[in-house]
């Protein structure tokens, strides 16, 4: 184990800010990780664990230590009929991981494809598009309590998922390292989620009729990168904020007043609205305030041109919330995490 001080985060974070931990080090297998948190310096400093660095803004330098899952490795556990049990580390990226299910014809994920981040970084979020969740083909979470260095494995229930919410960002929140995910995925599927209105348009523009999973996950590629910009090119994390979820009845309160609101059906006399719909209202698409912006084609996307600071971009999203506060009375909540 290694540690290097004064590491540069800016690569390994998809908003590229230019922001600095005191310490960095990374592990490739549980028994690393096991020796890191027993390492003295974590009795000494404050630690963070990072995947994908995608779904994250450090406002500063960090004045503690980066461990990074870098544990690869994707394997069939076994199969039972057209289910087949697939574990992969949580080092591994989400959209590898995805096309090698599509590549193999296992279907259930194929519409959570080009979602940033890691493998590991998934349950904590309970990542979801376009009509799917990793709840609904989730299994089984194995993960190393900080403290004690045990490993448990947290079945579907036990992870407690919400709407982009788990135990890991609750109750369990900073006591667990997620080694591996293991889904619950059906071999060569007869049929495909096209539930969401666009991803079965833009399978009508392809052209396809009857849909494969190779299919939808090529369609949700294609929507994904019409509308979100590659971080790689501009850094940013996707979505910066949740779709915030309303009653009913305030829900029709607001559709009396803004007749052309987007809304999705939500559980439990509720209603989901379109955050970027709201944004978009307001007036931010594409404004741009130093190198800090929201994107020129999805208002909920918030952007790094260049050198902007994590705190201007924390800055700007804080501006973009009390807008919306203002015109709508809906209290939008960040997605991302704010360190």
């Amino acid at each position: 184990m290694k540690f290097h001080e004064n590491y540069p985060l800016k690569d390994i974070t998809t908003f590229h800010a230019k922001v600095y931990a005191k310490d960095y080090t990374e592990f490739i297998s549980a028994s690393e990780l096991k020796g890191i948190l027993s390492a003295p310096i974590l009795k000494e400093k404050p630690f963070m664990i990072l995947g994908g660095g995608s779904n994250v803004l450090f406002t500063g330098d960090y004045n503690g230590i980066i461990i990074r899952n870098a544990i690869k490795g994707i394997e069939v556990i076994r199969e039972e009929g057209s289910d087949i049990y697939i574990k992969a580390n949580g080092g591994e990226k989400w959209h590898d991981f995805v096309m090698y299910c599509v590549s193999h014809n296992y279907g259930g994920v194929e519409n959570l494809s080009l979602i940033p981040g890691t493998v590991g970084a998934g349950p904590i979020q309970n990542i979801g598009a376009y009509g799917v969740e990793l709840k609904d083909t989730l299994f089984e979470v194995q993960a190393m309590n900080i403290h004690t260095l045990e490993v448990k494995e947290f079945s579907n229930a036990d992870c407690k998922f919400g709407y982009r919410d788990s135990i890991f960002k609750g109750e369990e929140k900073g006591k667990y390292v997620i080694l591996a995910v293991t889904l619950k995925l059906e071999r060569n599927p007869k049929k495909v989620n096209v539930s969401y209105g666009t991803v079965s348009k833009e399978l009508e523009v392809m052209g396809i009729a009857n849909p494969t999973i190779a299919d939808v996950s090529k369609a949700v590629i294609n929507i994904r990168s019409s509308k979100l910009p590659d971080p790689e090119k501009l850094g940013n994390a996707g979505s910066f904020f949740k779709n915030p979820v309303i009653a009913n009845s305030a829900f029709e309160k607001l559709k009396e007043k803004f007749p052309a609101i987007v809304s999705f059906p939500a559980h439990g006399g509720h209603t989901k609205l379109a955050a970027g719909w709201l944004i978009e209202q307001c007036g931010w698409k594409g404004k741009r305030i130093g190198d800090a912006g929201v994107h020129k084609d999805q208002a909920l996307v918030l952007v790094n041109y260049g050198d902007a600071t994590g705190k201007e971009i924390y800055d700007l999203s804080t501006e973009v919330i009390k807008s919306v506060k203002e015109k709508f009375g809906v209290e939008l909540e960040r997605e991302v995490n704010m360190i």
